[in-house]
């Protein structure tokens, strides 16, 4: 009997498995937050909890509980604790994994990065799970423990700012068959509320104009939460510039004067729970150049800089869908991020391995040559010398901040750049758009920041290149693929 029992232990979970998740038999219509730290370098990491939440009304669906989308580095899973069935999964990315293949995390120096699982309130006890990729893109158990719901240690505080503002900006109905939308502002001193105000409106508009996000507006729930800074716009560490703001988020993260973080997650989520949401956008209110995004965590972009509608689009594509970026030829923080043998998670670029079973083979132009040869040497070319040229301004215009040099002065240096940029990004658009690719779908070498062995769908993308254009067929399915994950 006793081996038995043994057996049944480890069957238990794999015959629930596939099974349907009735929401009403596991979860209340409330949100459960689970905090927790992420620490270590490029070869371990140790997790520890921090504090479990209990809030507000769930804000996803009741019937997609299960994430069959196998995207993202990692997955938080929780399972029945009594029966072992798999009730709630998502997959994600984090800014611990980016971190781990940096330098710093290759010489063995260890940092502590916040995260959170936002799941609908378990009614019985559960086991919650965090499973990682490893080199060969399988997940693996890196961390689990039982949580009880009825735990008194768990907080159970209704949440109450009374500095924070919410802006409805465009309700549709039940967040339970919506994606809820949260816009929160960062860098906004409290007398910039009407400028907040206005972004939040105006980017709403952008993203309920712009395929496939407006054929299903009325699948999206949008809200804006103003909180005011201590000070007007973020850190840019690189310029010895630092701000008090409420999310603190900076510029140079990871290393790269373009790319926006933040790493105080609890802040973040705090503020964003005074709303249903499903995806975050942390607004800048800024005008130089910069973004990021991680899948289902958060993006950010600047609110106010020649390419912002871009960088709203580019960067929601990253966290809401799990898009790649296609771009290759500019410089990343990141190191070995596709490995080399291994496909990638994400369905909008591919190593193409498997030449007659590609991702997107449905949607591939009929006779289109696969790998497709187009005018790439040109397009490396002119593009390889404009980074170079885009980087040396960018340190002038960061030593010239260091310097503390007169305003005027860094603002003529800054529109130079600008005006070279917005050049540059028109030369792009006028070769792609010549080429007699423009339009199909095939495989085009350069993608996922390889500029050989890694191929994109079209030759042209949001996730390609800056400027008002459409999304790839491919990414623009895959996103519509998502929205009704959350809309059904």
């Amino acid at each position: 009997m006793k081996a038995a029992k043994i057996i049944l232990l480890f069957v238990i979970p794999f015959i629930c498995f596939g099974q349907p998740v009735n929401f009403k038999d596991y979860f209340n219509d409330q949100t459960m937050r689970i905090d927790y730290f992420h620490i270590g370098d490029a070869t371990t990491e140790i997790v520890t909890i921090d504090f479990i939440y209990q809030y507000g009304t769930w804000a996803g669906s009741t019937k997609n509980l299960i994430d069959n989308f196998n995207n993202g580095a990692y997955y938080h899973k929780i399972y029945d604790l009594a029966t072992g069935k798999l009730i709630y999964s998502k997959g994600f990315d984090s800014y611990f994994k980016e971190y781990q293949t940096t330098d710093e995390a290759s010489k063995g120096i260890k940092r502590t990065f916040q995260e959170s699982a936002i799941i609908p309130y378990p009614k019985n006890k559960i086991k919650f799970v965090l499973e990682k990729r490893d080199r060969r893109n399988i997940l693996n158990e890196v961390f689990s423990t039982e949580i009880d719901p009825a735990d008194l240690y768990i907080i159970k505080n209704p949440v109450k700012d009374k500095s924070v503002q919410v802006v409805k900006s465009h309700i549709s109905g039940n967040p339970h068959n919506k994606v809820d939308v949260v816009i929160i502002g960062d860098g906004y001193a409290a007398s910039e509320y009407k400028k907040f105000d206005k972004d939040v409106k105006r980017f709403t508009k952008v993203l309920l104009n712009q395929e496939p996000y407006k054929t299903h507006k009325d699948k999206f729930n949008i809200y804006g939460i103003f909180k005011a800074s201590e000070d007007s716009g973020i850190d840019e560490s690189g310029a010895n510039i630092y701000k008090n703001t409420v999310l603190n988020t900076t510029y140079y993260a990871m290393g790269s004067e373009r790319y926006i973080l933040t790493e105080d997650n609890k802040s973040l989520r705090n503020i964003a729970s005074h709303v249903p949401y499903d995806a975050i956008f942390i607004m800048i209110n800024g005008s130089r150049y910069g973004g990021g995004g991680l899948y289902n965590t958060y993006c950010t972009f600047v609110a106010d800089n020649q390419f912002c509608d871009y960088l709203f689009l580019h960067e929601f594509g990253h966290s809401f869908a799990g898009l790649a970026d296609e771009y290759y030829t500019s410089e990343t923080a990141y190191n070995d991020m596709y490995p080399e043998g291994i496909e990638p998670v994400e369905p909008n670029i591919t190593r193409l391995y498997e030449k007659d079973n590609l991702k997107w083979k449905s949607v591939v132009t009929t006779g289109i040559e696969i790998p497709t040869p187009w005018e790439k040497e040109d397009y490396d070319k002119a593009d390889y010398a404009w980074q170079k040229i885009r980087r040396e301004m960018n340190k002038n215009i960061a030593e010239l901040k260091r310097n503390r040099e007169p305003e005027r002065k860094i603002a003529e240096a800054q529109t130079e750049y600008d005006t070279k940029d917005k050049a540059r990004s028109e030369e792009v658009d006028k070769y792609l758009k010549a080429s007699k690719f423009i339009g199909m779908v095939g495989a085009f070498e350069g993608a996922g920041y390889n500029a050989k062995g890694m191929y994109r769908s079209m030759l042209d993308c949001i996730m390609f290149t800056k400027g008002a254009k459409p999304f790839c067929k491919v990414c623009e399915e895959h996103i519509s693929k998502v929205i009704m994950h959350y809309a059904e």
